[in-house]
């Protein structure tokens, strides 16, 4: 494993096409597994996910700005004028990228500097997500989660309706489920065909990270003292259906969750600093960082499961292989 120790705390840990680990951080950095150092925010990375294309980072500041940075180069994509920009979100498939300021969600097209396409909701929006095709965009926000087709100027978004705040949200590979985490420890989903909701409880704290992987039969997510692991197989998903939990800790919470998406490799964070990974279908789990720290604000698994990187709050990161 490589270690690394940087000034600010981990806000997102990523791997591009080529595999190499990126960390953005709370000092307005982006920083490259070859040493690279992008400096491309005035104050703190809030959000963070891959460009369409698979090359860098694209990130989102409390000054306002998204930014496009590889080791090479940054480039700013837009600039909400102070705004802090709460969630970004891009997809391969269409090439989009979007990004929340407040109650707005931008759509932008880097193919097209003129291109942009904003979609204002009545409170804020706390994150976003493209549908598996990239045509349709989630915004999880106070009532439920609304979507929009991304390219199109004059809308009214379908609204999916659940009493509270929804705080994250994901959709199923396959596009059939789209899943919500909320404020109140609670996670929810519909099932997009015919609306359906999806009640699955029992949460003992927030969830602040899903995942879907095992080409997307199975998703995990934080939020108890074990990853809490749902079946996504058949027309009903998980309904009817009980989640299990994997690598269960008396007393310590996980917090962060990752995994290789058409593989069974999965990782976990934990809210003292430690790390595991685990093949679910052969186990054990294997302590990556078994050192007890400050908490575990970032957490990645490379596309085929070989890799992971992890970050700390108090700026402790790393880079590890999980090949046997």
């Amino acid at each position: 494993m490589t270690s690394r120790s940087f000034d600010a705390p981990v806000t997102a840990a990523l791997f591009d096409a080529s595999g190499q680990a990126a960390f953005a951080l709370g000092d307005g950095t982006v920083r490259f597994e070859d040493g690279s150092v992008a400096e491309v925010h005035d104050g703190a990375v809030l959000s963070a996910c891959l460009h369409p294309s698979g090359r860098g980072v694209v990130t989102g500041g409390d000054d306002g700005r998204v930014v496009w940075s590889t080791p090479d180069q940054a480039q700013e994509l837009a600039d909400a004028h102070g705004k802090w920009i709460d969630a970004v979100a891009g997809s391969p498939e269409s090439g989009l990228i979007a990004f929340s300021s407040g109650k707005t969600v931008t759509v932008l097209d880097p193919a097209d500097p003129h291109y942009r396409r904003d979609f204002v909701h009545e409170r804020s929006v706390a994150d976003i997500a493209f549908e598996p095709k990239g045509r349709k965009l989630a915004c999880a926000t106070y009532g439920g989660v609304a979507t929009w087709f991304a390219r199109i100027e004059t809308q009214k978004p379908t609204f999916l309706k659940w009493a509270g705040s929804h705080t994250r949200v994901l959709y199923a590979p396959d596009g059939a489920f789209l899943l919500s985490a909320m404020q109140e420890n609670q996670l929810h989903g519909w099932r997009l065909k015919d609306s359906k909701d999806l009640r699955m409880g029992g949460y003992p704290a927030k969830i602040r990270d899903m995942v879907f992987f095992d080409q997307g039969r199975l998703m995990a997510t934080s939020g108890a003292h074990g990853v809490v692991v749902w079946p996504f197989v058949g027309a009903g998903g998980p309904m009817g259906k009980e989640a299990s939990e994997l690598g269960f800790e008396e007393g310590v919470a996980v917090v962060r969750v990752a995994a290789a998406p058409r593989g069974p490799m999965l990782a976990a964070g934990l809210a003292d600093g430690r790390v595991w990974a685990m093949d679910v279908r052969t186990g054990p789990q294997r302590w990556i960082v078994a050192e007890r720290g400050a908490p575990v604000t970032a957490l990645a698994v490379r596309e085929d499961g070989g890799r992971l990187a992890w970050g700390r709050e108090d700026g402790e990161a790393g880079v590890a292989d999980l090949a046997t």
